[in-house]
């Protein structure tokens, strides 16, 4: 029977983003699953929890902090890693914090974000 992929969940409301994110998942052997909002994540969470969490910090409705802070209030404990392309003074602090593992700026490395993904669910990946 074959192994299941590591599955990795990516929330951002930049289909782009997602899409980008999504193939270079999968180019390195991960399951990739995409959501345009925390509310359609939180509403597939009945699917199983993924191994890492990858959300955008500045999202309309919810935003990747608020999912965060959602999913640890909820008993919830995700590998989490923050991106943005919104610098903002303290976002940094704010989200390590709440317990993300990484916290990213846009436009994304490749190299840093797998490191990030490696660190966070304590997998070697190669770049």
């Amino acid at each position: 029977m074959a192994q299941a992929l590591p599955r990795i969940a990516i929330v951002d409301d930049d289909p782009s983003v997602l899409k980008a994110l999504a193939r270079l998942l999968r180019a390195r052997a991960f399951e990739a699953s995409t959501y345009t909002s925390a509310r359609e994540f939180l509403g597939a969470l009945h699917e199983g929890l993924p191994e890492c969490l990858i959300v955008d910090l500045q999202m309309p409705d919810m935003t990747g902090l608020e999912l965060q802070r959602h999913l640890t209030s909820s008993g919830l404990r995700i590998p989490t890693i923050v991106i943005t392309a919104h610098n903002e003074a303290g976002a940094r602090e704010r989200c390590e914090s709440a317990g993300a593992a990484a916290f990213l700026s846009k436009p994304l490395q490749d190299t840093s974000l797998l490191a990030a993904i490696g660190a966070a669910t304590g997998r070697a990946i190669q770049n």
